[in-house]
């Protein structure tokens, strides 16, 4: 069985032909509600091809930055092509082990990439390790739970399991790991699971 790495390699050419028109447009609605300002430092979790860097680096401004990481290479040179900007930086690392100083950003995100990372603990605790007290963790999916769940078991292979985790889950994973003013929506076409650091 083709492995989640390759998996993801294979469609890095051509992944940004999956953001429709309708995407950037909620993305760019759900940006003003996130708390930003000049000069922040962000950091994008399972960034892809960078599809969030258009809308978060014009937030932030030439001070600040954007840093993604994605552990496909194929996605990583894709974003490196795609936002060739100073305050855009893309790593090829594994979220699970996030190559960032502790307590440094302001906010981190993670786009249609959280079901992915095999241990959403340590995930959640990296998080928390980079983010400075006060900072915001966004995890978002333009799907409802119950619809990405079958959107994963249409594409099958490794992605096919990959769920999110249950609303008193996804609550515990952020209290657990020092959030607070945890929120979670789940609704047809979108899902936001939210928390700021203690």
């Amino acid at each position: 069985m083709i492995k989640r790495k390759e998996f993801f390699e294979s469609f890095a050419a051509d992944w940004d032909k999956n953001i429709t028109a309708e995407d950037t447009e909620l993305i760019a609605h759900l940006s003003r509600s996130f708390k930003l300002k000049a000069g922040d430092k962000v950091a994008d979790l399972g960034c892809g091809t960078g599809v969030l860097f258009d809308v978060l680096r014009r937030i932030v401004g030439p001070a600040g930055i954007i840093v993604g990481i994605d552990f496909a290479f194929g996605m990583v040179r894709k974003a490196q092509g795609n936002f060739p900007f100073k305050n855009c930086l893309v790593i090829n690392a594994d979220a699970q082990w996030l190559p960032l100083k502790s307590g440094v950003f302001d906010m981190a995100i993670s786009l249609a990439a959280f079901p992915h990372f095999p241990n959403p603990e340590q995930v959640m605790n990296e998080v928390s390790r980079i983010l400075k007290k006060n900072g915001h963790f966004y995890i978002i999916h333009l799907l409802s739970s119950k619809e990405l769940r079958h959107h994963h078991e249409n594409a099958g292979g490794p992605v096919a399991m990959d769920n999110l985790p249950s609303m008193k889950k996804m609550i515990q994973l952020f209290e657990q790991n020092h959030f607070l003013k945890v929120t979670i929506t789940d609704r047809p076409g979108l899902y936001v699971a939210s928390g700021v650091k203690k």
